[in-house]
Parts: structure tokens; sequence; C-alpha cells
């Protein structure tokens, strides 16, 4: 693929991996979450979380991989922590590694290339225009917005690859050395500040975060198996038909997607801002009421997205959808459904009756106030 641009190498990746398609999880999904604390001093970013506030934050719950409970645990240990304040949202992690090795040094390369890890984040949850960010044990750093997730439109370019996250500071701390087989390292670490400013344009507030709202983030570390040929880092190979390919890269996240495929921000975890400093107080997690009404239309488009492949048409025939009986708070789940020749719009009303929840053939989903 060396003379195709990054953009068409990514999207011939997707093709080949199929993650491009809407894939419904095969295991029940239970999204984690974090509390997310404002800090009371400024963030100095320097691959090092060793600040007081960062001691007054809790770890995460070590990575596990892409697919759940499917897959073994991952090899090493991964872990996240955020902080926010009024400019920026911060997150360190953590990465237990024997041998630390990155080769790309171009900004906006394919970093998953490398190890790397990543972060996604969907401010207001409708799962279009969020944020992906990438970065390798060198710093360097990938980042990009999507319009949509690629599976929800396989015409237009939906990754906006040009388009920078101005003001982003990052940096890496290596524990042992980087690019040496020789000896045997403990990890990294890093951190990275995103600035509000990138983020609440994709926000249909506009403002920052209140006490009690909720981001969808993911994170995702990729690792790839490698062997140690002349005194360098090599990934294993395997043949596929005849040829020598590289074993198919680690995918270990903070919380997990139930298939290979990280841009289903549906899946994602929960990030919720509380307005205590950190260290002074604590939140408890407040789930969205209609999180269970949000799925369930999830899994309507899922069902459309499947009943088009075969037929070239959507369907407001609820029982051709091959749907099981849905309860959210006892009562059956029976949404509006219209369609057209190449789209479908599905509603139903809020748990509180206040307003109605949309969701569309590309998969955006909205609430709107009656």
């Amino acid at each position: 693929m060396q003379n195709l641009s990054k953009t068409i190498q990514f999207f011939v990746l997707a093709l080949a991996s199929n993650f491009i398609y809407a894939q419904q999880p095969s295991t029940v999904i239970i999204p984690r979450n974090y509390i997310c604390y404002h800090t009371s001093t400024p963030i100095s970013v320097d691959g090092l979380p060793n600040e007081k506030d960062w001691l007054n934050v809790p770890w995460s719950d070590n990575f596990i991989d892409i697919e759940g409970d499917l897959k073994p645990a991952p090899t090493f240990k991964t872990r996240m922590k955020m902080l926010w304040d009024d400019s920026f949202l911060y997150i360190a992690a953590e990465l237990e590694e024997p041998h630390v090795w990155a080769n790309l040094t171009e900004r906006e390369s394919v970093i998953f290339y490398d190890n790397d890890f990543e972060v996604f984040i969907d401010p207001d949850g409708d799962t279009h225009k969020y944020v992906e960010y990438e970065m390798n044990a060198l710093n360097t750093q990938w980042d990009l917005l999507l319009l949509k997730p690629y599976r929800d439109d396989l015409i237009q370019n939906v990754a906006i690859d040009n388009w920078n996250i101005n003001g982003i500071k990052s940096a890496v701390h290596i524990n042992g050395t980087l690019n040496n087989p020789n000896d045997i390292d403990k990890g990294w670490t890093l951190e990275i500040a995103i600035p509000f400013d990138a983020l609440i344009e994709l926000n249909t507030t506009g403002k920052l975060p209140v006490q009690g709202e909720q981001y969808r983030v993911g994170f995702s570390r990729v690792e790839w198996i490698v062997d140690v040929v002349d005194g360098k880092y090599n990934k294993r190979t395997h043949k596929v038909d005849g040829k020598e390919k590289p074993l198919p890269e680690n995918n270990w996240v903070w919380s997990p997607q139930g298939v290979i495929a990280m841009h289903q921000p549906e899946t994602w975890g929960f990030v919720q801002f509380s307005e205590k400093r950190a260290g002074e107080g604590s939140d408890s997690y407040i789930p969205d009421p209609d999180n269970e009404l949000k799925w369930a239309l999830r899994q309507l488009y899922f069902k459309e997205k499947s009943y088009f492949e075969k037929n070239t048409k959507y369907t407001t025939d609820y029982k051709l959808l091959g749907l099981k009986e849905i309860l959210i708070n006892g009562k059956p789940f029976i949404p509006q459904i219209k369609t057209t020749f190449t789209m479908f719009e599905a509603v139903a009303p809020s748990s509180d009756g206040k307003s109605i929840w949309h969701i569309v053939q590309d998969g955006r989903i909205w609430k709107e106030l009656k």
C-alpha cells in the first residue's frame, strides 16, 4: 500500500477488518464509568502523573480485551485516570511493557502501525462528530475528526485527517529504554491535555461541562506481537494466502466494545464530570435514565441495517426486523418508525415523557424536547 494515500490505506484496512459495518455486540455490554474531578492547581504535562491532584484521583479499572469476556485478559496491564479544569481535559495513562518500542516520528502518521495509546471522545454522545487521538512511545501524534463512524457512510470520507486539536499538549516518560531489545523495561506513562475549545465545538451545548454532565469516551491500546531479529524488533508474521503478514494486533480497551471495532461510540464508557476539587470529596456515578431506551433504539438500528443489506430497503414492520420483545421500565418498547427509499427514522418518548429520542439510518441519536 506504499503508493496509496494514508486515507485510502486506512479505508482499505477498515474493509479488511470489517469494522466499517454495523456490528451488534454478541455479548452484553455494560459500559464502564469514571468520575472526572476538577484540578486544584495547574497540571504540568511532562509524562509523569505525580502532581498532588493526580495522586488524589483513582486509576481506572485495568483495560480488557476489546471483545470483553469473549477473549482472555491482556498480557500487560494498562490503566488511565482523568482530571479537568476550565481549559483542558487531562488524561494520564500507565502502560506495562517489557519492550518499549516505536518507529513512527512524523505527525499524522497512522500511529497504530506502532504500539500506541488511543483516545476517542464524543462530547454529546450522539455518535457523530467525535475526536480520535493516537500517540506512540515517541510522543508522535495523530488526531482526526470523525463526522460519523466509518460504518455509517461508505461513500463519503467521514474522517477529516487534516483537522488538528489546536493547543493540545502531550508527553511520554519511559520507565526503561526505548528501542533496546537487550534489556527488560517496566513500561511507559503518558499525559495528554486536550483543550476544551476543541471539544466544546463538537458539543450541542457549546459550553464547558457542568456538574454531573457525561461524555462518551473510549480508550484503546494497540499491542503488536514482536520478535527480536538482528537486534531489532520485528512484528511476528503468519502466512495469509501464501504471503507473510503481521499477526493481528491486540486491542486492549478501558470499556469493552463486544466486537473488534473501536468506532462504535454507543459502547464507549461514560466520563462524568464533577466540580469537586481532586481530593476534596467524591461523587457517585448517576446513569442517564434513558440509557436503556437509547440502547433499545440502537438495537433497532442494527436490525434495520441488517435488513437493508438483505433487502435494499428499510421497513416499518417491527416484526420483520426480528427483534425480541424489549421492556423499558416494565413496558414494551414500541417505537414509531418511518422510512423512505434510502432512510429510516425511529422515535420513542423519554422516560420522563418530556422529550423524544430519535435515531436515523446513519446512526445519529439525539433528544428533542416536546
